[in-house]
């Protein structure tokens, strides 16, 4: 339950941040001076819904090393090292994309790609991924990782936040001012927002919120499908792909920042797949199983 809050909360905070912040410097009132202007508060809903999206992705890459502590390979110490570098650079070669930073971090199975730009992202595994898995495993999961990347998947999905968000911070505000002006009643003479506005907005930023979430959720789900099956494409075979899942679908995956979950190649399953930003293993299994 902790971390489905702590997912939710994530989406929502800088967009109420934003928003209060906004209603302080009386943006509110200016929306509402003469009854509510669709096309202003359009806009203003844009700029709240994208601006902290978009800022999480250009940050996205060293936010990702400084928060799992992952360690850029610029010069191979060891063999492991030297076929991890080489895997990825054979693999951005057949997806058609720039070479992306190669990088370890200390932890539990898992491994994840960040970045904003096709051409420079970062592919970083575990140590744990590394020691529990074959090389052949290990192979599937970076061609995974790479095929998000060439996918534009972290591009698409702050792109659908910022959509989700635009929405719930507009459908927030027209609700709020059509009860504060049905329900409380609020004629002051210059059509301020009364207290009713201010309450609703609050309220239905959460609801809208928690709904946004699902629909993010269900986008990101759909976007590892098409990794697995970009790793099937960049190997030539869904075999590998589908060995790595099962053998992770066995292990306790590595916990990743929240703000980063949705990047793994797993995550601990929440109290309800609608939340998850993962398929269950076995659906993605038969995914690959189905692939013709």
């Amino acid at each position: 339950m902790k971390r489905i809050f702590l997912f939710i909360a994530t989406n929502l905070a800088v967009m109420l941040v934003m928003s209060v912040v906004l209603s302080l410097l009386g943006v509110n009132r200016y929306l509402t001076a003469n009854g509510l202007q669709l096309g202003t508060l359009m806009v203003f809903s844009l700029v709240v819904g994208f601006t902290g999206a978009i800022f999480s992705l250009l940050i996205s890459k060293p936010m990702a090393k400084w928060s799992t502590g992952a360690r850029v390979i610029d010069a191979p110490a060891s063999s492991t090292e030297l076929w991890l570098v080489n895997t990825v650079k054979m693999l951005a070669e057949r997806a058609g994309i720039g070479m992306p930073e190669v990088a370890v971090y200390n932890g539990e199975p898992n491994a994840f790609a960040t970045g904003a730009f096709k051409n420079s992202a970062m592919v970083a595994v575990s140590t744990g991924l590394l020691e529990s898995m074959t090389k052949e495993e290990v192979e599937a999961v970076l061609g995974h990782e790479v095929a998000h990347i060439a996918n534009g998947d972290m591009v698409t999905m702050t792109l659908i936040q910022g959509v989700v968000n635009t929405f719930v911070v507009f459908l927030a505000r027209v609700v709020g001012y059509a009860i504060d002006k049905a329900v409380f009643r609020n004629n002051n003479d210059d059509d301020r927002p009364g207290i009713g506005y201010m309450v609703t907005v609050f309220v239905c930023e959460m609801v809208f919120g928690v709904l946004a979430s699902l629909i993010v959720a269900w986008f990101s789900r759909q976007r590892e499908f098409r990794a697995d099956a970009g790793s099937a494409t960049l190997l030539g075979s869904g075999r590998p792909m589908i060995n790595a899942l099962a053998r992770l679908g066995g292990m306790e995956p590595g916990e990743l920042p929240k703000s980063m979950a949705a990047a793994g190649i797993s995550d601990k399953p929440g109290f309800s797949e609608l939340f998850s930003t993962h398929p269950p293993m076995q659906q993605r299994i038969a995914a690959l199983q189905n692939m013709k």
